[in-house]
């Protein structure tokens, strides 16, 4: 059974994006990019909502994004992603899949099929709905050593009570530190 893991940054008080989406406090350090340069190799399915994928495309396709962290463009844009919107008619990102409807029913398929292990980049809604669908395997949450005045909290539609076990930790120089969690049986 494929797994699917949440990897996400947030605020200390909970927040991964701040007003009018802002993400521009959070800390990419060296330490930070070769960490996710890491965690691409692993060659999972990259999986977005709309919004995310809109501002990822954006970037990792840009000469910027090929100028500064060429390791991490070449992943990013090599990677097979789907995006979850019921918008969306096209990508204009390469190896892109579009799921419009049964995103849960799709999902829970998706997991049982063999294949690739996935993870949600972002994304907040998609990340509350499988959490809330017990989809999740993992969590990886960066928190970043801030704390912002407004926001939208990562978990911000979940429901009722997910119960987590602490699996590992890391500390970057930045101040930012990695827990990462799966949900008690």
């Amino acid at each position: 059974m494929r797994k699917i893991t949440i990897f996400n940054f947030v605020t200390l008080n909970g927040f991964f994006k701040g007003p009018s989406g802002d993400t521009s406090w959070h800390r990419h350090g060296e330490e930070e990019n070769k960490y996710g340069e890491e965690k691409l190799k692993a060659g999972n399915i990259l999986l977005f909502g709309r919004i995310t994928y809109e501002m990822m495309a954006w970037y990792w396709q840009s000469p910027d994004a090929k100028k500064n962290n060429p390791v991490m463009a070449e992943g990013m844009n090599s990677a097979e992603k789907i995006v979850f919107s019921k918008t969306l008619q096209k990508t204009e990102w390469n190896n892109s899949t579009i799921i419009s409807d049964n995103i849960i029913e799709e999902m829970k398929k998706l997991k049982q099929s063999p294949g690739k292990n996935m993870s949600v980049l972002g994304s907040g809604s998609i990340v509350t709905q499988f959490a809330e669908h017990g989809l999740v395997d993992e969590y990886q949450i960066m928190v970043d050593p801030v704390i912002l005045g407004d926001g939208t909290p990562i978990f911000k539609d979940v429901t009722h009570k997910i119960d987590l076990e602490l699996t590992s930790t890391r500390t970057f120089k930045s101040g930012v530190i990695l827990l990462c969690y799966q949900p008690m049986k």
